[in-house]
């Protein structure tokens, strides 16, 4: 399984309209082959910071994912940003719930 978190900084003017533009496009994203997860979030100390959460059974359908016109548009929406986002990949190989500890 591949973890990819994505933290942005956005504009305070642009929050709103980035935040839809991303909670729409999340929508496709969960319905795309291999995707497990698709969670959109904000920063509770600062609400312009906003994270995407995405989990993939394999680094294939990621890397899909990362060539799609979801993807696209979400990167074109990145305009918005204070920053340039950070991306960050984990691979997770064997997943265990806290019960198993």
């Amino acid at each position: 399984m591949t973890l990819l978190i994505i933290r942005m900084n956005v504009l305070s003017e642009k929050r709103v309209e980035l935040s839809q533009t991303i909670a729409s496009l999340s929508v496709s994203t969960r319905m795309e082959k291999g995707c497990k997860r698709c969670d959109f979030c904000q920063s509770i100390e600062d609400e312009n910071k906003l994270f995407i959460l995405e989990e993939w059974d394999t680094n294939e359908n990621l890397m899909m994912h990362l060539k799609s016109e979801h993807f696209s548009v979400l990167r074109g929406a990145m305009n918005f940003l204070q920053e340039p986002y950070e991306r960050t990949f984990f691979t997770v190989s064997h997943p265990v719930g806290i019960e198993k500890l």
